[in-house]
């Protein structure tokens, strides 16, 4: 395995800064995003086959581990909903232009007045077939954030997505941080979905006990994401089943949404703990 990063922090910072500070942290690989904020324009990429990005990545010797568009796919307004297929469809294009096998996405919002099941059932399969046969065409595996506010919250609704959806390039970009405060067997689900999990965010989480006990699980302030060590997430069991379980051998992209770190600080620390693991 290799430790990356996703470069979402890094938004008001040149792609030529994330890349050298990447490198001389010791991270190999980069997950990058793309818009908003946007460090490589998937247009622009197509135009020249990548030879800028390439060249830069090369200079400092570092690669991708995925392209990112971390937007709403399922937007309840057509206009917006189409503009976000468009850049998943441009986004795979510079994929394929750049050597990269997975684009990263979100599973959509639930639409108004309907559950996440009913999205997934009823809106789903209309966007993420066309993706999936547009993306496999190409050599290209389209990866889905667990991010709990979008339509894949639970495990049920997982198993029913890729049931309306069973592309085999359909999977997962594993975050076990989203499943840990849900109190969802994130080891449990690696070994159901092992043949779906393309990507995997290295992102940990603290659940204050003390607050929990006093406010309940209904209320908000009793959990918050942070780097890798610095929460309850078992990374070795959880990397040891990556590996035995899933045969995933890619890379663990920390996501930094620590607000009591720094953010280049964050990224160093999370590093050297996942280091003692891969």
């Amino acid at each position: 395995m290799q430790i990356g990063l996703l470069t979402s922090p890094f938004g008001k910072d040149s792609f030529e800064y994330v890349v050298k500070f990447a490198a001389e942290a010791g991270f190999t690989r980069l997950e990058v995003r793309i818009g908003p904020p946007q460090h490589i324009d998937p247009a622009a990429v197509v135009r020249d086959g990548g030879s800028a990005v390439k060249k830069l990545l090369d200079q400092h010797k570092i690669g991708l581990s995925s392209l990112a568009v971390y937007q709403n796919t399922l937007d309840p307004d057509p206009k917006k909903r189409a503009e976000v297929t468009a850049l998943l469809r441009s986004t795979v294009d510079a994929a394929k232009a750049l050597g990269v096998d997975v684009v990263c996405t979100l599973a959509g919002m639930p639409l108004p007045g309907k559950t996440k099941m009913q999205t997934i059932e009823q809106d789903a399969p209309g966007v993420f077939k066309p993706l999936c046969e547009y993306a496999g065409e190409r050599g290209i595996k389209i990866a889905l954030e667990n991010w709990f506010a979008t339509n894949i919250q639970h495990l049920g609704h997982w198993e029913r997505l890729f049931q309306v959806v069973p592309a085999p390039n359909f999977g997962l970009n594993f975050d076990p941080s989203h499943l840990y405060w849900q109190q969802i067997d994130y080891i449990g689900a690696v070994e159901q979905f092992a043949a779906r999990i393309f990507h995997t965010h290295a992102k940990d989480c603290e659940v204050k006990e003390h607050r929990l006990r006093k406010v309940g699980v209904l209320e908000s302030g009793w959990w918050r994401y942070v780097i890798p060590g610095f929460g309850g997430v078992k990374w070795g069991e959880y990397i040891g089943a990556l590996r035995h379980t899933a045969k995933f051998d890619g890379v663990l992209s920390i996501e930094h949404e620590d607000g009591a770190v720094g953010r280049e600080f964050g990224f160093v620390k999370g590093r050297e703990y996942l280091a003692q693991f891969v």
